[in-house]
């Protein structure tokens, strides 16, 4: 959780290691939230993985991992863990996840001096399954912005609700980054930045998105609704009691408008981000403007959307072509 100072703190997490071990497990951890500047929920994840794997090498070599442990550890080490979370039936996804987060301990223990181990470079990462994002089709995104704020307990609640779901599809923001926002970053067209919205998102890094017209008008709607005070250095989306919006809120919301509007299960907070993209790229967008605007630090990510935008281009082609079904 966050400090008196709203700094990121490391999450109390056992680490069965001996004492220099988990020494450098602390200061790994001030690493990522200082320096790399990960998210309280990255840190809590990350902590979580290192802690299963150190977990594993206690009973792999029958007690508590030291750094001469660490440097001794072979390639069948680490692949007798990955073995491990194979039979645990874990997702491969998230072993990938948990292997690069051991890589990048082991690169902190060799950056201190304190460990040196070339073994885990040598560990090929699982292979993952390929996945494609699912967005809504855009007359289910107008939908659920015209329709979610029926399920708020009050009128401000409902124009804030429609506000932020209005914020992820046409802005294409993340729930967190949503959120995370502060009454003072709208925009007020006092330095030249009139409808555009400075965004930080992964690591620290800011990019400015442009807020449509029809997403000004709901936050302008919403605030001037808000029975809270929102103080400038403030939340801009607030809870009942004015502490800042849950994400837990916004998902329970949309849970219940999947049922009403019979949307699929994918219908989550991040499927309007995904069809923000998706619907950008179908209107003539391309895909470095696209990646800008979604913040991806890689133009691979991006590409997803185009074999999401082939693949509904050929559904429509089968449900319409009259020899399409011979």
């Amino acid at each position: 959780m966050a400090g008196p100072a709203g700094l990121i703190e490391a999450p109390r997490v056992d680490f069965p290691a001996a004492v220099p071990v988990v020494e450098a497990v602390r200061r790994w951890q001030h690493w990522l939230a200082v320096e790399r500047r990960v998210s309280q929920h990255t840190l809590d994840a990350y902590s979580r993985d290192l802690s299963a794997f150190l977990g594993f090498l206690a009973d792999h070599l029958g007690g508590q991992p030291g750094l001469d442990e660490l440097s001794a550890l072979r390639a069948a080490d680490f692949r007798s863990w990955l073995a491990g979370r194979v039979n645990q039936g874990l997702a491969a996804r998230s072993t990938a996840r948990a292997l690069a987060v051991v890589r990048g301990f082991f690169r902190h223990l060799d950056r201190e001096g304190l460990a040196h181990n070339p073994a885990v470079a040598a560990v090929r990462t699982p292979r993952q399954p390929r996945t494609l994002p699912r967005p809504l089709s855009v007359d289910q995104a107008t939908a659920t912005i015209e329709t979610i704020g029926e399920f708020a307990t009050a009128p401000w609640m409902a124009r804030r609700d429609t506000a932020l779901v209005a914020l992820l599809y046409g802005a294409g923001l993340r729930i967190g980054e949503a959120l995370g926002l502060n009454r003072r970053d709208l925009p007020t067209g006092d330095d030249g930045n009139d409808g555009v919205l400075v965004i930080t998102g992964k690591g620290g890094k800011q990019r400015m998105v442009p807020l449509l017209a029809f997403v000004r008008a709901a936050i302008a709607n919403y605030v001037a609704e808000c029975p809270h005070t929102l103080e400038p250095h403030g939340p801009l989306f607030v809870g009942a009691r004015g502490g800042r919006l849950n994400p837990s809120v916004v998902q329970k919301q949309l849970r219940r408008l999947r049922g009403v509007l019979g949307l699929p299960e994918s219908a989550t907070p991040h499927a309007l981000r995904h069809s923000f993209a998706t619907h950008l790229l179908a209107g003539g967008g391309d895909l470095r403007t696209i990646q800008e605007l979604l913040g991806h630090a890689s133009l691979s990510t991006t590409q997803r959307y185009t074999e999401v935008d082939a693949e509904r281009l050929l559904e429509s082609y089968d449900a319409a072509h009259p020899r399409a079904r011979g």
